[in-house]
């Protein structure tokens, strides 16, 4: 089911008022070109809500674009002020355009964490470990969704923070021909005693891996900005072919700053002029 901008526009109001004075940032998003659709899963079976941010000129230009898809995109998450920010660089001639396709969570901490041997990673929520049926709903379902309804190219991005950031790196690990972008900000990458953070990398190694750019940051988490330093030490050692790694620590932040503090940074690498 598809839903018009305005009725979007409201959705978003409305969030706003719901949410309290913290979202009020978000009352002035004007984000224009958005689109919303829903995917039954099938494991698990649930209905998944996106939303999608099309940019400047889609509508007429018959041109094919990049996709950036992220994880806690509902219009109550993050997907408001990513969405703004790519449309006033895109508008501004600062980045080439993509289409932006958020995915509402229904159950965060189980979708974003894989498998943890900690009892205290085990206890934030009743269910935890299952980004691997939420990976491949995003390969087996939503990819083939949103190729075959907007004019993609086969170019596809993945950003996230925090917990999500920590499902970026894993399918960075994990499965990283599923993308050829991946933006990790603060990814919680002490989940299941930092297993993560130092690789393995060795599918990163294969033909079939073409990622081109990994952008990394972090605020001034002691419990996230070593493990972050780690894994960025570990991809540039690695020497990868034809990777771009942009490793930007940002000390001053703190963890409800560093998205929107380092979004900007972070698209324009990920998707610049004349690319």
């Amino acid at each position: 089911m598809r839903m018009g901008v305005k009725q979007v526009m409201v959705r978003m109001a409305l969030a706003v008022l719901a949410a309290g004075p913290c979202a009020q940032a978000l009352a002035d998003v004007p984000v224009p070109g958005v689109d919303t659709f829903t995917v039954h899963s099938t494991v698990p079976a649930e209905d998944r809500h996106m939303v999608v941010y099309t940019p400047p000129g889609y509508a007429t230009s018959g041109l094919s674009y990049p996709v950036l898809y992220m994880p806690d995109g509902g219009l109550q998450e993050d997907f408001p002020h990513v969405a703004e920010m790519a449309d006033k660089l895109i508008r501004a001639g600062e980045m080439a355009p993509v289409l932006i396709v958020g995915i509402e969570n229904t159950e965060r901490r189980r979708d974003m964490t894989g498998p943890t041997t900690v009892a205290s990673d085990k206890a934030i929520a009743p269910r935890v470990g299952g980004s691997a049926n939420f990976r491949a709903f995003i390969a087996g379902q939503l990819i083939p969704h949103v190729e075959s309804h907007y004019r993609t190219t086969k170019q596809r991005g993945l950003i996230g923070e925090s917990l999500a950031g920590l499902f970026v790196v894993e399918t960075l690990v994990r499965q990283p021909s599923l993308f050829d972008v991946y933006i990790a900000i603060s990814p919680s990458l002490w989940w299941n005693n930092a297993a993560l953070a130092a690789g393995p990398l060795d599918k990163l190694k294969t033909k079939q891996a073409a990622v081109r750019l990994v952008y990394l940051t972090s605020a001034d988490e002691d419990t996230i900005a070593p493990h972050v330093a780690t894994f960025a030490r570990a991809l540039k050692q690695a020497k990868l072919p034809g990777l771009r790694l942009v490793y930007e620590p940002r000390p001053a932040e703190h963890h409800d700053t560093i998205y929107r503090a380092s979004e900007e940074s972070a698209l324009k690498a990920a998707y610049p002029v004349g690319h």
